[in-house]
Order: structure tokens, then sequence, then C-alpha cells
């Protein structure tokens, strides 16, 4: 399997569009933290398209920036939003409650990570056709289990079928791309997830979901009162 600029600039395109139609399905506020995760990886898609670019040499400064953008969304922002987009979602009070939790791991690890690209800035390079992120920090045992409990685990603890869905789906992908593509673990990850984030699609197919959202009256319809 080959990644490369074109690769991620076709799946940060599609995610930006699917990303768009879930934003504009949603009926609750409470919803939107949720469909605007298809548009974050394709933001993170374009920005390692571009980061592609950058190689061999060709823009050394540019190459540190998009580096940190795009380690800033696989490090620091999943495992905090993740966990509060599915707790946004939920009105059963026990998950609630086990959200809420994860939500504080997450941030925890999330925090940490985002530390150290700035005490132990991140290098890219690209070996065997992938690109590598040197992050020895994410690799860390605490780390990668706070990591996974809250961008999957925390999916997995939602009351709404598809949701829960998209976390084993994760999970699995990262099984798989750690299995695989050890080396380029972050960028191979990233890449599933985020074309398996269009799984989040499927949640606003759901005709029946707004009444099991938290937040749903009055719908967002209704908050921009009438025209």
């Amino acid at each position: 399997m080959c990644f490369s600029a074109p690769a991620s600039f076709t799946a940060g395109t599609a995610l930006l569009i699917v990303g768009v139609a879930c934003v504009r399905r949603a009926r609750a506020r409470s919803e939107l933290a949720y469909a605007w995760i298809p548009i974050l990886f394709g933001i993170q898609q374009v920005l390692e398209g571009i980061l592609w670019l950058t190689f061999p040499d060709r823009a050394p400064l540019l190459n540190t920036v998009l580096t940190h953008a795009y380690s800033f969304f696989s490090h620091v922002l999943w495992p905090i939003y993740v966990p509060l987009a599915a707790l946004a979602l939920e009105t059963v009070p026990w998950r609630r409650r086990a959200l809420s939790a994860i939500a504080i791991a997450g941030s925890t690890v999330g925090l940490y990570l985002l530390v150290t690209l700035f005490t132990q800035p991140i290098v890219a390079t690209v070996t065997g056709q992938h690109i590598a992120y040197e992050s020895p920090h994410f690799y860390a045992l605490a780390a990668m289990s706070l990591y996974l409990l809250g961008t999957c685990a925390s999916l997995m603890f939602s009351s709404h079928a598809r949701v829960v869905a998209f976390g084993v789906a994760a999970f699995v992908s990262a099984a798989a791309a750690y299995a695989f593509y050890a080396a380029w673990f972050i960028s191979v990850w990233c890449f599933f997830a985020g074309v398996l984030s269009v799984i989040v699609f499927l949640y606003f197919t759901d005709p029946h979901r707004v009444a099991r959202v938290r937040g749903a009256a009055p719908t967002i319809a209704r908050q921009r009162g009438p025209r």
C-alpha cells in the first residue's frame, strides 16, 4: 500500500464533502461536535498532502510548520475532542459519567502530548513510501493507553449503535495499522481513521436520533429563528 500527496488530497476532499453533509443534517447543537469529525479529519489529510510536497528538502520551514500542525491534530486534538463529542450526544446518566471520566483522561494525555510538541519537536521523514513521525512519547504505554481510551473507547460507551460502530472500526484500524505499519503508525492510522470517519454520516441518516440526543429541543432550525 502506498500513500502520497494525491491520496491525502483525495481523502481530504472527500472527507470535507462528507463533513459538510453531516453538519447540514445536524438538528441539535449537541450533534455539531460529532458532525465536524469528518471535516477535521479532512483538514488533517490536506495538511499531510501539502507536507508530502515539501519532501525532499524543498521547503524546510514549511515542512516543520506542517509537521507540527498535523501533529496537533493527531496527538492533541483527537483524544480531547472525540470524548467530548460523544458526551454531547449522550443522555444515559451512567454513560455520561463514564464519558466524563474518559474525557478527563483524554484531555490529560492530549495536554501532555501538547507539551512534548514544544519540548521535543516532532520530525517527519519519508521512508518506505510513507511519512514517519518521530514521536517517542506517543508510544509510551501510559500515553497510548489513555489515547486509545479517548479516541476509541469513548465512542464505544455511546448508547447510539452507529457511534459505537465508528469506535470499533477505529480501534480495529489502530490494531491493523500497528501490526502492519508500526514504523508509520501515526500517519497510517490517521489515514485509516479519517477514511472510516465517513461512518459518522450513518449516524445522521437515522431519523429517530434527535429525540435521543441531549439538547434536541429546541432544534438548530428553531434556534435560528424565523426567516
